[in-house]
Formats: C-alpha cells, sequence, structure tokens
C-alpha cells in the first residue's frame, strides 16, 4: 500500500532531508587519501547525535552501521572500515536520517584525490540521471517515465544501471512502496500522484549491470570488478513538480 503523505509529514521529512544534506556536506570537507570510512562512519554518528537526530540504518535488519560506504567496484552497502582511502578511489557514503520521527534517504558518491577521466564521467553521467529523473517525477507520469529517463541517457555515455538495487517508498520507514527502478520505459508502471514520497538513488557501472553478493549477506559489487556509482536523493511529489528533500544546494 502508497502511503500519501500530509503536507505537514512532507515538511517534517524535509527538515530531516535538510540535517542529512548537511551531514554530507561535512562528509564532502573529510574525504582524502589517508581517511578511513571508519573515521567518516564516527564522524556522522556524533554529528547526528549532537543535532538530535539518530542513523536510522543502524539496527535494521542486523546492519551494524550508521553508514554505507561502497568503495570502488562495490555498488552498495558497503561495511565502514579502517583502511585509509587511496588516491584515485571513490566512495559511496549512504545514510538513513531519522530526526523527530521523520526519515530521509541519501547517498552520494566522493572522489578520493585525483581519478582518471573514465570515473570522472561515469560520476558525472550518474548525478545527470539523477536530476533527469527527477524531472520526471511530477503528478500524472509513471514509474516508467523515471527509469526510462535514466536508462536512456546513461546507456548511450557507455554506462549500465544496475537492475538489483531500486529505489523505494520512505516515511516513518525505511521502505514503503512503490517501488522505483531506475530502468524501464515511459508511459508504464504506477501513476505519480501527490503526496508520494520516494528515493530516486540510480547505481550506474562502467561494465556490466550485473551484481555479486559479499558473504558479509550485505555488500554488493559490481560482477567483473568495474567502479559503480550512485547519487540519491529522497523526493516528494507536490502539485506542482517535484520537492528534492534531501538537496544539497
Amino acid at each position: 500500500m502508497i502511503v500519501l503523505k500530509s503536507e505537514r509529514e512532507i515538511e517534517a521529512m524535509h527538515e530531516s532531508g535538510k540535517l542529512l544534506a548537511a551531514t554530507h556536506k561535512e562528509i564532502a570537507k573529510l574525504i582524502q587519501p589517508g581517511v578511513t570510512t571508519w573515521e567518516i562512519e564516527e564522524f556522522v554518528e556524533e554529528y547526528l547525535k549532537k543535532h538530535g537526530a539518530k542513523p536510522e540504518q543502524k539496527g535494521y535488519k542486523g546492519y551494524k552501521y550508521a553508514t554505507c560506504a561502497s568503495i570502488n567496484e562495490e555498488i552498495c552497502h558497503g561495511y565502514p572500515r579502517k583502511t585509509p582511502l587511496k588516491s584515485g578511489d571513490i566512495v559511496t557514503i549512504d545514510m538513513v536520517v531519522n530526526y523527530n520521527g521523520a526519515l530521509s534517504d541519501s547517498a552520494w558518491t566522493y572522489k578520493a584525490g585525483n581519478v582518471s577521466k573514465e570515473i570522472d564521467h561515469l560520476l558525472h553521467v550518474t548525478k545527470e540521471s539523477l536530476y533527469r529523473a527527477i524531472a520526471q517525477a511530477v503528478p500524472g507520469n509513471r514509474i516508467g517515465d523515471i527509469g526510462h529517463a535514466i536508462q536512456s541517457y546513461v546507456e548511450p555515455e557507455g554506462f549500465s544501471v544496475v537492475r538489483d538495487f531500486i529505489g523505494h517508498g520512505i516515511g516513518t520507514v525505511i521502505h514503503e512502496s512503490p517501488e522505483v527502478p531506475h530502468y524501464g520505459l515511459p508511459n508504464k508502471g504506477l501513476r505519480l500522484k501527490e503526496g508520494m514520497v520516494f528515493t530516486i538513488e540510480p547505481m550506474v557501472n562502467v561494465g556490466t549491470f550485473k551484481a555479486i553478493r559479499n558473504p558479509n549477506g550485505w555488500t554488493a559489487s559490481t560482477a567483473d570488478g568495474g567502479y559503480s556509482a550512485q547519487y540519491e536523493h529522497t523526493i516528494a511529489i507536490m502539485k506542482d513538480g517535484p520537492l528534492i528533500l534531501t538537496e544539497q544546494e
């Protein structure tokens, strides 16, 4: 069942999203060669606590951390670790913030030092695909319009779109309906309505879209070892179009 949110509920989620966005902006200042994702993990937990919030994914289905920290070929759900980042690495930091009971969810891929032109292009294309998809999130459009906006842009650029992990509704719990694939056909699927709140979070790979699971039961990596990037926002469908609840600008 899809739970349509009231203006009051959306505003509460927007406040949560503003804090999440502020957290990402602080993380951007920290990411560099020599820093560990464990240091980022500790920073996020303390920063949220300081601002009266908590990391919702910690404890979710047994997950132990405040953040997911996915490095290079890891697509998502990477564990924070104490291995220093190297120049040329990319790392996606993903988190869900609970602020006064309202949730927000956003992931961002960061460069550690200098990366190759191909990886720089991967990041640009992935981020651009997110905003192209958001532009389709208007009342009357369909879920397929969102996925098509991503796939039809990413694939001609020479990259692939992950199929195994998709966007999702969010509210007082992390995962709600609807499911939001990052591929698909235009004018297909569920019709979008005012009051829907969900994530759009394309994961884009240099090589194959296929994923393999780590024995830890959480981390997914590219099947061919190619790098993967992800950008994610939580958005609300408003009468006049999409409202990005986790915008960093």
